[in-house]
């Protein structure tokens, strides 16, 4: 993945651009769907410094297909100092373990119409959860389940210049993964959630460095189950990417994630609204080429989240593997 791919007259580069888009668009679908680590539930769909890969703010102008697949791995805990309502109770001193995989598939439409090239992106997760109490207030909670589906409708794309890129969308996950108010280890939220999104992508061709954001804000419904809303999340990803010519690249990721407002209705009294947030960042290495004639992209991280309230606090590790097809 270099720059260069993205000159937008440049078929062959063209090409590579869909690929690193498969990066991008896929881990953004990936992080933000991830198990309710908002404030219900100890966990909600943001894991922090997750939501953004390489060329987030860039749609390329090819009709291809992309198959990502993908899997982040979390670890984290919540202290005994702090409570949240789970499972129809409030406690405290809870740990999470979660394998969270998932199929995602982005189809590029192959069309400019004002300088804007238009995506978008569909996927199936499956999530392994493992919850515990460690100071026993409830017993421990594991499964394998089918997580929230999630889909994003269109993906605009605009290109300020042939270094400048900026990406809109709106991601939208629907209640339709594993969910019991009574368990400590659910797949899914019970809610509608809503999550408008900008991304944006400075390239520096000379040194082949990346500089890309994204930033969102996570709307959810009311949980019809417990009647509980949590309240808007903000959620930035900021990435800084040295690339190499061997097609190797390393860099530096990081994630703020801060509530807006105070949980309502349900349990969320008794909290004062569970307001959190969290601060993480970590490396990151990525790697792109051809296997046969097919391009391919791949990418590592890991983010140690070293601030947390109101907020389970731990580390998350994500591996993602991309193919493009015409």
């Amino acid at each position: 993945m270099t720059a260069s791919c993205f000159k937008a007259h440049s078929r062959q580069r063209s090409r590579k651009a869909a690929t690193a888009f498969a990066m991008a668009g896929a881990c953004a679908v990936l992080a933000a769907s991830m198990p309710a680590r908002a404030t219900e539930g100890g966990v909600g769909r943001p894991i922090t410094g997750m939501q953004l890969t390489p060329y987030a703010g860039v749609v390329p102008p090819t009709s291809d297909w992309i198959v990502t697949l993908a899997t982040i791995y979390y670890e984290g805990s919540l202290g005994s100092s702090k409570t949240l309502p789970v499972a129809g109770t409030i406690t405290t001193g809870l740990n999470y373990t979660v394998v969270y995989s998932q199929a995602n598939l982005i189809k590029t439409w192959g069309i400019t119409v004002g300088g804007w090239n238009f995506a978008t992106s569909v996927g199936v997760p499956v999530q392994y959860t493992n919850a515990s109490s460690f100071r026993g207030v409830l017993p421990d909670d594991h499964g394998t389940q089918f997580a929230d589906l999630f889909f994003t409708p269109v993906i605009a794309g605009y290109h300020l210049t042939k270094t400048d890129h900026i990406a809109l969308s709106l991601q939208i996950y629907a209640p339709t993964g594993a969910y019991n108010p009574n368990r400590l280890a659910n797949a899914g939220q019970n809610t509608w959630t809503f999550t408008p999104t900008v991304s944006y992508t400075k390239l520096f061709p000379a040194q082949d460095v990346e500089l890309s954001l994204n930033y969102g804000v996570n709307f959810y419904t009311t949980n019809n189950a417990t009647q509980y809303h949590n309240a808007p999340l903000s959620v930035l990803d900021l990435l800084a990417l040295k690339r190499f010519k061997n097609g190797w690249g390393v860099g530096v990721v990081g994630g703020w994630i801060q509530q807006l407002g105070d949980d309502t209705g349900g349990l969320a009294e008794l909290t004062n609204g569970a307001r959190g947030n969290s601060v993480g960042l970590g490396p990151v290495i990525t790697w792109a080429g051809k296997v046969g004639k097919t391009p391919v992209s791949a990418g590592l991280r890991w983010v140690n989240e070293f601030e947390a309230r109101n907020r389970p606090k731990g580390n998350a590790v994500l591996l993602s593997l991309s193919a493009t097809f015409e």
